[in-house]
């Protein structure tokens, strides 16, 4: 660990920062933004309340002097914020105290794409995670709510990899009873391929989407039914703080990986610090409140002393929501829009996945 490095009250480091650029999507899937929250009426954020370009730069250099080293940038939808390439262009400028560039990926639903890809390469973004959630029309189009087609996006996930933003990882968010039966399918379909599939447990992020314990598929069922017909091996992380367990088919055919925040928990690992469109800065995906660094940005504040605060938030940091969670019982656990204590959590289209 260098000497600019940060850590909090657990000796948990600061290596990933997870931007937001907008809070709009054009999607309505029904785990972020259902669309009886986020309907036609709903009031996103006005663009003058946005972080600029230059402002999210600013930030990301600061945390970047404190140890970061991975720049995730997520939505809402980040291909609809107007010119994100230029984005991509300056954070790519940026450089670790040791003079290496982090690395810069993009969490993206695909719809705007196919159509960025070859701008967002040249801009100097590494890597892009397409969110897919089945490969049938119906259990799709039902997801995201808008009627948008899987093709779309299998034809925007291809563009990526062959202009050089690979290996492309496919997230799909398993929710039992809606599209758990999928999961074979969207292993035999991507397997061999090149790109990386990941099965994220459905998560109680948030309070709009109605989530329920035993809406859950445990990684673990996950694993067990692609084994029993694709074996698999356990490969070790690409580094600590992984989210993603990683597994390799035994043939030797490609990847796979599962995000088991909900039945093994991950928080004695994780490194990652999210910064909202509004620039807030949150320091667990289920936190409640985040610390407002635009006003201190446009309050005049020095560089020393916006590294001052991001200094003191991380380092005293004391989040472990899911460790905490884990250990109640499921009727604890398993909550409803109408609970009083999960009104109060962030949604997800805030503050990115």
């Amino acid at each position: 660990m260098d000497s600019n490095s940060i850590t909090d009250t657990f000796r948990r480091p600061l290596r990933d920062l997870r931007i937001s650029v907008t809070d709009r999507c054009n999607f309505r899937c029904v785990y972020c933004m259902p669309k009886e929250i986020f309907g036609r009426d709903f009031v996103f954020m006005p663009r003058d309340q946005l972080l600029t370009f230059e402002e999210i730069t600013r930030l990301a250099s600061i945390a970047v002097g404190h140890g970061v080293r991975k720049i995730r940038l997520t939505g809402g939808e980040p291909l609809l914020r107007k010119d994100i390439e230029e984005l991509v262009r300056m954070l790519a400028s940026l450089r670790t105290p040791d003079g290496l560039a982090p690395d810069l990926a993009m969490t993206t639903n695909g719809s705007v794409l196919a159509q960025k890809a070859q701008a967002l390469k040249d801009a100097g973004l590494n890597r892009v995670t397409v969110s897919l959630d089945s490969l049938r029309e119906e259990t799709f189009q039902a997801m995201n709510d808008v009627g948008y087609p899987v093709a779309k996006v299998l034809h925007a996930a291809d563009v990526a990899q062959a202009v050089g933003l690979g290996p492309v990882k496919i997230n799909m968010v398993v929710k039992r009873g809606t599209n758990d039966q999928d999961v074979l399918p969207m292993a035999s379909h991507f397997k061999g391929t090149g790109f990386i599939l990941r099965f994220i447990e459905y998560m109680d992020v948030g309070a709009s989407n109605g989530w329920k314990m035993d809406e859950v598929v445990p990684s673990a069922e996950i694993l067990a039914r692609i084994n029993a017909v694709f074996p698999l091996e356990a490969v070790v992380p690409n580094y600590p703080g992984e989210t993603s367990d990683r597994w390799r088919y035994a043939d030797g055919s490609g990847e796979i990986g599962v995000i088991s925040s909900v039945t093994q928990a991950f928080c004695h690992g994780c490194t990652r610090a999210r910064l909202s469109a509004d620039g807030k800065l949150f320091t667990c995906l289920f936190a409640t409140a985040g610390t407002d660094l635009r006003a201190l940005l446009r309050g005049g504040a020095s560089d020393v002393e916006l590294s001052t605060a991001l200094s003191a938030l991380w380092g005293g940091r004391t989040d472990r929501y899911s460790e905490l969670r884990g250990a109640r019982t499921p009727r604890d656990v398993s909550h409803t829009p109408k609970d009083p204590a999960a009104a109060h959590k962030i949604e997800m289209s805030y503050i990115g996945g």
